[in-house]
Parts: C-alpha cells; sequence; structure tokens
C-alpha cells in the first residue's frame, strides 16, 4: 500500500464517521455557507460542528502550512482529499475571505508574528474578516483611493470612507487600503493595514441591492486607531500586497461558475418534465442545459488544475482575470437558465411556492458579479494586454 493509497482509505473513514449528513445535502442557497467569526449566522447547527472537526485536522485550509492551523497537505493528498469529499457530496466546512484572500496575502508578506496571530483563528472560523478597497472615487482606479492614516508612532489614526465593502455589518477585522503618503505617485504611499471593525469610530451601514439584499456596506472610519505591528509590509507599499490580494479575489469570485447552487437541470426536469425515452422534454432547452453543464465542467477541471500549479508554487498573476470573466458569466448563465426554466414560479419573489424568490434574487445577484472584484471590461482590456500581449489601441 502507497502512502497515498493509504491517506485516502484515512480520508475516506474519517469522513465517513464524521462528516454530519446534513453537510453532505447540496447547497441550496448562499445560506448554507459557514462563514464563522465571533457571532457566526448558523442556518443548521451542524454548520459549526462541522467546520469545528474539520479545523481539527487543519482541513477547512488543507493546503496551508501546519503551524498556522492548514492541514500541509501535498498537492497529491489535496486531490484526494476533494476527491473523497466530492465522492459523499460533502460541503466546504468553512468559506471566509481569510481563507480567499487575506490568507494568501499574509502568508506572501506578512511576517512570523502577524501569521501566528491571525491565521489559525482564520483556520478555526473564530475570526471573519471583510475588505477595505473601494471608496467612493476610487474603484476601478483603485490606486486614486484617499482614506487617510495618520502616523502617531506605533499606531496610526485612520479617517476616510470605503465602499461596497462585502459583510462590513458582520466582520470581525478588516484588511484595509489607507494612503500613509501623498508626495509621490497615486501608486505609492499606499498602505496594507489590520485593525478591528469593533474599534471606535468604525461605522457601517448597508446597501440594499436590487436583489432585495445588504451583502454590500459603506464603511466609515472616524478617527480609527490601528496598530502599525498590524501593517503588513513596508509603510507605502501596500500597492504590491494590493494587486497580489486581487488576483485571489478574482479567483474567488470565478468560483461562482463552478458553484453547487440550484442544478438547471433539476429544475427543467421538475417544471418542463421528461419525453417517453425519459428526457427532458424540450430539445431546445436541452440542449443550452447540457452545453452550460460541459462548460461548467471544464471550468471545475481547469480550476482545479490551476488551483493545484498556484499551491506548487506557479503563480496565477494577470491569468486570474480571464477566470474571473468567465466564471462571471458562466454564473450568469446558470441563473439565467434557472430563470427560464422555472417558469412562472421563477419569477415570485416572496412566499414558499416560489421559495423566497431565490431564483430572480439570484439572477439579479449575479448581474452585479461583473462589477465586484474588477469589471468585466478592466478584465478583458488585463487578458489583451498582458496574457495575449496585444498592443494598446
Amino acid at each position: 500500500m502507497t502512502d497515498l493509497t493509504q491517506f485516502r482509505a484515512e480520508a475516506r473513514e474519517w469522513l465517513e464517521h464524521n462528516c454530519p449528513p446534513t453537510m453532505r445535502e447540496p447547497v441550496q442557497s448562499f445560506e448554507d455557507y459557514y462563514m464563522g467569526g465571533r457571532n457566526p449566522e448558523v442556518a443548521h447547527p451542524d454548520q459549526q460542528l462541522w467546520c469545528e472537526r474539520m479545523a481539527g485536522r487543519g482541513w477547512t485550509v488543507p493546503h496551508w502550512p501546519r503551524e498556522y492551523g492548514g492541514g500541509g497537505l501535498d498537492a497529491e493528498e489535496q486531490r484526494v482529499l476533494r476527491e473523497e469529499m466530492a465522492r459523499i457530496g460533502a460541503r466546504r466546512p468553512l468559506d471566509s475571505f481569510g481563507i480567499s484572500m487575506l490568507g494568501p496575502a499574509l502568508l506572501k508578506f506578512g511576517n512570523e508574528e502577524q501569521k501566528q496571530e491571525h491565521l489559525p483563528p482564520i483556520c478555526r472560523g473564530e475570526i471573519r474578516w471583510c475588505q477595505g478597497y473601494s471608496e467612493p472615487n476610487a474603484g476601478s482606479d483603485l490606486a486614486s483611493l484617499q482614506t487617510r492614516a495618520e502616523d502617531h508612532g506605533d499606531h496610526y489614526t485612520i479617517n476616510g470612507q470605503k465602499v461596497w465593502t462585502s459583510y462590513a455589518n458582520k466582520a470581525d477585522w478588516i484588511f484595509c487600503l489607507v494612503r500613509t503618503d501623498n508626495s509621490g505617485s497615486k501608486h505609492e504611499g499606499i498602505s496594507f493595514v489590520l485593525f478591528d471593525m469593533a474599534s471606535p469610530g468604525v461605522t457601517t451601514r448597508p446597501i440594499r441591492l436590487i436583489s432585495g439584499s445588504s451583502p454590500f456596506c459603506e464603511t466609515f472610519f472616524d478617527n480609527v486607531r490601528a496598530e502599525k505591528k498590524n501593517r503588513v509590509g513596508d509603510e507605502g507599499k501596500g500597492w504590491a500586497i494590493a494587486k497580489y490580494l486581487l488576483t485571489h479575489e478574482r479567483e474567488m469570485i470565478s468560483g461562482f461558475g463552478a458553484s453547487s447552487g440550484p442544478s438547471p437541470g433539476k429544475t427543467a426536469l421538475e417544471t418542463v418534465g421528461t419525453d417517453a425515452e425519459g428526457r427532458l422534454d424540450n430539445s431546445a432547452l436541452r440542449q443550452s442545459i447540457a452545453q452550460y453543464q460541459l462548460d461548467a465542467r471544464c471550468f471545475a477541471a481547469t480550476m482545479a488544475r490551476v488551483g493545484d500549479e498556484v499551491k506548487a508554487g506557479q503563480g496565477l498573476g494577470a491569468a486570474s482575470s480571464i477566470f474571473k470573466y468567465y466564471g462571471t458569466e458562466l454564473n450568469k448563465r446558470r441563473n439565467e437558465l434557472n430563470v427560464a426554466v422555472g417558469g412562472e414560479n421563477a419569477l415570485g419573489w416572496e412566499g414558499d411556492v416560489y421559495r423566497g424568490g431565490e431564483a430572480a434574487r439570484s439572477w439579479l445577484r449575479s448581474k452585479g458579479n461583473s462589477i465586484e472584484g474588477g469589471t468585466s471590461e478592466v478584465q478583458l482590456n488585463i487578458v489583451a494586454k498582458r496574457v495575449l500581449g496585444l498592443p494598446d489601441a
């Protein structure tokens, strides 16, 4: 028996005994994702239990080093773990910006004290993070940000505003871009700072979206104290960290394209029915769904392959823009199909018969994917210039 075969057998046995049956059911809505935090939102008690059990093995973030709370698994072991989780339909135990964005930045740019302080609580789901990047006048042109951080020796005093801060009203800490120097170019003088959202002077205000939900917030800083020990990297050199983190954010958003939300195929079978041969009783719709399913599987396989390459030390870089763009379009296609095949029941806004308006709300929400994390137009420009090497117009 090889070491990998033994690992598979052990992982299979452990998952069978420790993954609750409720955590083997497909994710149906955003509430099915467990985000952790000091005051976690729990749709089912097994969400916390599953997270705690997986965190005990380091498998909430299996590719991170063991000394920081991860599993320390190599690329092949990670692949085996994914396969064994997929075999029983096990959900991811924890989803967070700490895992998908801040963690990779800390592993690359943070000092040892910062890694020891912040990474293990992320792995255990104890601290929920939000991202302080965009501002009212600094969106796609992020480097023009104006939130200020004044030097007071051992700490900064932060004043300014961020916007589109996802779940700022539910987050425990924030990783934030602030301007510490105005003397150079707009890309210089930006620092990357971490601080507690419970600090005096932090105010959040949810932004209500067309879908009816409020995942985004306006965030205001009024003389907020941020300790210098929580500045990541050198002062004024935060832009390099910001760009690196953005590649991981775009990879995270692209994952929506391969997510396990409501299946258009299942919805179509329930709504349209089947023909005498047991196939979906609408050939045109059947072809559209089959093409979507094929594209989604190819995209998921490509994401997994590139993910293994990144974890093996190969950079993702500008290619993240390819995945962000395609994942966005794929997610929009899935939601459009769910609305198309759902018929009248996909158009309702509330009530049990409409499942709380899930299909319509998700369809509207998916449109925002082409804006958040960098607009689709910006991503296509990046692909043209930095991946394809095309000349400027």
